[in-house]
């Protein structure tokens, strides 16, 4: 990956327990691996109850700002559906929009107060181009670690990045305990390849 002028945001959305701030620290480290200026901000508010959970990563050769303004989003990594519905107006129009398939109910559902929309994924595409839906879970289990969902989408995120393989695994390999690095590789490299 060459230096740019451009600053590239990346938006990280999820619910607390699902790796979200592990996978933005893998990714502001392996973006520092290629000599870029990268900033990262965090935002977790009740994340212990299943409350919402959001990283922005943005990185450049100068970055000034750790938050990405509303339409100024490259990517959006959710690792739930109904979370990417949340944060779309930070998108830019023809940013890439990845979605785990998973599901998990908040609160205000869980209590009969909401519904849980059936056509997220419809609406998301009626606005946006370029949007995959993977299912991270299934490729973790696959891998042997259903903790490693957040690893799986940090492969898919890398077929949009243009960094080397090898300072992903590098990094991955220095950011997990070592009984769970085969397993964090291996969803790794299955995200990558869906």
């Amino acid at each position: 990956m060459r230096a740019s002028k451009e600053v590239k945001s990346i938006l990280l959305a999820g619910v607390g327990g699902q790796g979200v701030l592990r996978a933005s620290d893998v990714l502001c480290l392996v973006v520092m691996e290629v000599g870029m200026d990268v900033k990262k901000s965090e935002v977790h508010g009740m994340a212990q109850r299943g409350g919402c959970v959001t990283s922005h990563v943005r990185y450049g050769k100068k970055v000034y700002s750790p938050i990405a303004k509303k339409g100024d989003v490259d990517i959006l990594v959710s690792f739930e559906k109904l979370e990417a519905l949340r944060y779309l107006d930070f998108l830019k129009p023809h940013c890439a929009i990845i979605i785990n398939e998973k599901e998990l109910y908040p609160p205000s559902v869980n209590l009969g107060d909401a519904h849980y929309p059936d056509n997220i994924i419809e609406i998301i595409k009626n606005s946006f181009k370029f949007v995959k839906i993977v299912n991270a879970g299934d490729i973790a289990l696959e891998a042997g670690d259903i903790r490693a969902e957040n690893t799986a989408l940090l492969g898919v995120l890398s077929q949009y990045l243009k960094i080397d393989l090898s300072l992903w695994e590098k990094v991955i390999h220095t950011s997990f305990p070592e009984k769970a690095i085969a397993a964090n590789l291996k969803a790794f490299h299955m995200g990558r390849a869906a």
